[in-house]
């Protein structure tokens, strides 16, 4: 694409946040999310996403999700980790880049990530991560790890959970199996 270009693309539900792309996304009535494309991301609002889509200009409220409540995508459902058999975990671990950003490292066990076979069945030993800050899905992580080049000033909170080939968050016990930091972003 050439630099400049304007894209944007219809979401299925209503947006109380925004992500920065590049020079600028911005959450819109209408729906729409614009965004340019370079690759920087900042980080805009907080906020998080709901499954099922509203009517343009409906209200939706609820009580906040707790950090602790985890992987913010309700719409894939949820996948227990079945009694008896090795549960995956997931450590975050944060490096500061040597000239800009951070370098996210995903540290697993008795998970394996599995791009090859995303959208395909599901497993409780293989998949994908969804990387949130804020609270607000980023992307998927289909490795180890993630360049996050940049964050707006304060304190933000990365969460990275693991999710299966359908897109289900890994649970155990009624947890979503995932790991959270909070970085503090000087101005």
């Amino acid at each position: 694409m050439r630099k400049g270009f304007k894209l944007g693309w219809a979401i299925r539900e209503a947006i109380l946040a925004g992500i920065a792309i590049g020079c600028g996304a911005i959450a819109v009535p209408t729906g729409l999310i614009h965004a340019s494309t370079s690759t920087s991301l900042r980080y805009a609002h907080e906020g998080h996403s709901h499954s099922q889509p509203h009517e343009a200009g409906s209200t939706h409220s609820h009580p906040p999700h707790s950090p602790h409540q985890g992987a913010h995508d309700h719409e894939h459902g949820m996948l227990e980790i079945p009694a008896g058999q090795p549960v995956p975990t997931v450590e975050l671990v944060i490096h500061p880049d040597a000239r800009r950003g951070w370098n996210l490292e995903i540290q697993v066990t008795n998970f394996t990530f599995a791009p090859e076979r995303v959208n395909q069945t599901s497993s409780f030993q293989e998949g994908h991560g969804h990387l949130y800050i804020d609270g607000v899905k980023i992307t998927r992580l289909y490795g180890n790890w993630y360049y996050l080049e940049s964050l707006a000033p304060g304190t933000h909170e990365i969460t990275v959970s693991l999710n299966a080939n359908g897109h289900e968050a890994l649970m155990h016990n009624g947890q979503p199996i995932q790991a959270t930091r909070r970085i503090t972003v000087q101005p």
